[in-house]
């Protein structure tokens, strides 16, 4: 998913004497284009909302060249929102699945997979979730190359194709490979585009236009569980995921039809930033024009400049964050894979544990809008340690003790605000890493740090989930070990993000105090 900063660099129009205002202010305020930076994916984006705000405040970085010419960008008219709309109905399909794997997780650890350990099926949804983010680093350059429809309509065929294997899978290995394997590669090739397709659209309200894409995924969030619900009782496995599957099969048209990229900023020729340029940042400037030789150069173009550079992490700031992240990355799916099997232990009504995480991605939509707002005025990293607290208080002050409530009301009162409230918390921890990650680095290098930190950072999501359920094997079926892994991690990362902000106010020379905003 790194792929997003292309074109964004040159992006601010400001001048470079703007930017020099903002060198000894660095982060204390962001230029007010980005009203609401960070806003942004459901787990797993983590993407977008990325370079938006790095244009100027990162110091005097000079504004290239190129943005003189860089196209004028529609900000919005009918056919912008148009392709905002496509990528909100894409997303819907894509990520509204992955938010919806704790449906899927109950269902076959209760039945088809009853004889594997909660270990074991982990893995399933921790490969899935491993690819939809660990192919954006290819994915993202193929896209400057060749823009969104090509990419969508491969990851559409796999979407569908892989739901309807998947709803005649019997064993491990087949809900392996169809699930995990085929959908988490459909899942990057949807998603991928279609965010960076709004980019094309929007420059000073691209924060906006990407949260208002990505809540697609929490409305996928809510209507997959919900239909699964219905529809598993009423006509069993296979028909419900085939329903699903159909259903996704109508987004993903709707939304390959609606999502273009601008030809404008295809075509713009010339080598723009590319030479700096990294994962994210192959600039659409190494774009080829149209021809199929310059074609076959700009993609190879693309494709040679991915890069990981781990001299990144020789920069405590750099390093402190990547850890940070990991850890919020390993807590962050747990409850969403789990809540359901866990509200289903505690003895509560199964239409109302899988209705439960629906609850979830309700609370989700708010996560991606507010927290953005809020950090560009407060600090981000201030933001990330308050979103991490809030996220840590409800899994150890609502989570943790609800098995000891004694009547089921209490329980199911206890799981619905739990549910809330973390859903609203962990929207906004995902949304705002990659704005932490812009704060440390100058906007040039930002492609290739946010790259390097999302490389390692991806691993995180595909352990998260299975280590978890070894937990739960390891304390004979209960839950409260992966409860307390899940506040651990939360821990874990508020130490490396503490860490990370108080190097990072040192290397502004200024005191790492509480008050201070970063």
């Amino acid at each position: 998913m790194h792929q997003h900063d292309h074109h964004h660099h040159h992006h601010t129009g400001t001048s470079t004497d703007d930017a020099v205002e903002y060198e000894d202010i660095k982060t204390d305020q962001t230029p007010t284009d980005l009203p609401i930076l960070s806003t942004s994916v459901s787990h797993t984006s983590h993407v977008h909302v990325t370079r938006e705000e790095k244009g100027v405040e990162e110091g005097g970085v000079e504004v290239p060249e190129e943005a003189k010419e860089e196209p004028e960008y529609p900000e919005g008219g009918r056919q912008a929102w148009t392709v905002v709309f496509g990528s909100l109905v894409s997303m819907t399909a894509s990520f509204g699945m992955m938010n919806s794997i704790g449906t899927l997780h109950a269902h076959l650890s209760e039945n088809q997979l009853k004889g594997h350990s909660e270990g074991q099926i982990g893995w399933i949804f921790g490969v899935y979730s491993f690819l939809s983010f660990l192919g954006g680093i290819l994915i993202g350059p193929i896209f400057d190359a060749f823009g969104p429809k090509f990419l969508m309509l491969v990851g559409m065929l796999c979407h569908v194709v892989s739901l309807m294997l998947f709803s005649i899978s019997t064993q491990y290995w087949h809900f392996m490979l169809t699930f995990g394997v085929l959908c988490g590669i459909a899942t990057c090739l949807i998603f991928t585009p279609a965010v960076a397709s709004v980019g094309h659209w929007f420059l000073k309200k691209r924060a906006y236009a990407t949260g208002v894409a990505t809540t697609g995924g929490s409305i996928g969030g809510i209507m997959f569980p919900l239909i699964l619900q219905r529809a598993l009782p009423a006509v069993g496995f296979g028909w419900a995921i085939r329903i699903v599957g159909f259903v996704c099969l109508v987004f993903l048209v709707i939304g390959n039809l609606l999502v273009r990229a601008r030809t404008e900023v295809m075509n713009r020729g010339g080598d723009s930033t590319s030479s700096s340029s990294s994962a994210a940042s192959t600039t659409s400037g190494a774009t080829p024009k149209t021809t199929s030789t310059k074609r076959k150069r700009g993609l190879w173009q693309a494709i040679s400049s991915i890069r990981i550079d781990l001299t990144a992490f020789l920069d405590p700031r750099f390093s402190l964050t990547t850890v940070g992240v990991f850890m919020i990355e390993w807590a962050v799916f747990i409850p969403l894979t789990y809540i359901t099997s866990y509200s289903l232990r505690l003895g509560l009504p199964s239409s109302f544990s899988y209705q439960l995480l629906a609850v979830l991605n309700v609370g989700s939509v708010f996560g991606r809008w507010l927290p953005g707002l809020v950090a560009d005025k407060t600090g981000r990293f201030n933001i990330m340690l308050a979103t991490v607290t809030f996220c840590l208080t409800t899994v150890l002050g609502l989570w943790l003790p609800a098995d000891r409530v004694s009547s089921l009301t209490g329980r199911k009162a206890i799981m619905v605000v739990f549910a809330l409230i973390y859903g609203f918390g962990s929207g906004s921890g995902i949304s705002l890493t990659p704005v932490c990650v812009g704060q440390i680095c100058s906007t040039k290098e930002y492609g290739t740090k946010y790259g390097t930190c999302y490389f390692f950072v991806s691993f995180a999501t595909l352990t998260g989930i299975p280590i978890a359920g070894q937990i739960v094997n390891a304390t004979g079926g209960s839950y409260q070990g992966l409860i307390i892994f899940t506040a651990a991690s939360y821990v874990g990362a508020l130490m490396f993000f503490g860490a990370a902000r108080y190097m990072g106010l040192r290397h502004l020379e200024r005191k790492a105090g509480w008050g201070a905003i970063y």
